[in-house]
């Protein structure tokens, strides 16, 4: 698999205009960047919850953690494990505790975190795809949605966010839905069918800063999942 990821990142490395970089030339793929203080205290406080039956789990970064599910899916069986600045490492590593719900459902939104600190594309695939055996393999009946990572305004980003940019997001986003294929798990194309404009960018109107959304955004978000069928 390693060697097809690969492959496939250097086409799409062309296709967008962007320079490859193998993941031979990163050292940090056992990042625990993710660890903080916020995080630790996250965890523990989603451990400290009762234990729920079968629930629908929405699972990311800051962007899952600000949506009120609940409210914009209309479903009290939605919870959320959001956590501010957690990546594709923090999302596997914490995989237990929500494996151990026997969730009915997991909606996955992670890797803007990843790509802004400088995590290769194809780091980010691996961790997907470890992801997807690891629940596939404890959960098998845990019907698992990669929710692709979301475009950006890029001429509203702060200088923190330098890394973050449109065509990083398409190339990651095409390795995500290729493993999506390959694992038979549904793909959810949020990239296209919801937040891009017609220049390629996250909607000015639906950001607050050109990554994170407005309320009003998450209402298109579960009305899309829910027009699919997904919800």
């Amino acid at each position: 698999m390693k060697h097809s990821i690969i492959r496939r990142l250097f086409f799409l490395a062309l296709a967008v205009g962007l320079p490859f970089v193998g993941s031979a030339q990163y050292t940090n793929e056992k990042d625990t960047s993710y660890a903080n203080g916020y995080y630790v205290k996250r965890v523990q406080y989603f451990q400290s919850l009762p234990v729920q039956k079968r629930p629908i789990v929405f699972l990311g970064n800051s962007i899952t953690e600000v949506g009120q599910w609940q409210d914009v899916t209309g479903m009290k069986n939605v919870i959320n494990r959001g956590i501010s600045g957690d990546n594709s490492f923090g999302v596997f590593y914490r995989l237990d505790d929500i494996l151990v719900q026997r969730p009915r459902k997991i909606f996955i939104a992670i890797g803007v975190n990843d790509i802004k600190r400088g995590t290769p594309v194809e780091v980010i695939a691996r961790n997907y795809e470890r992801i997807i055996r690891k629940v596939q393999k404890e959960q098998p009946k845990t019907q698992l949605y990669l929710q692709s990572v979301l475009p950006v305004t890029e001429s509203v980003l702060a200088d923190i966010y330098n890394n973050i940019r449109n065509n990083r997001i398409m190339v990651l986003n095409a390795l995500m839905k290729d493993l999506c294929v390959k694992y038979r798990v549904t793909y959810v194309d949020l990239y296209n069918n919801v937040f891009k404009d017609e220049n390629g960018q996250l909607f000015r109107s639906l950001t607050t800063d050109g990554l994170h959304l407005q309320p009003e955004a998450y209402v298109l978000w579960a009305n899309y999942l829910k027009k699919q069928k997904y919800l």
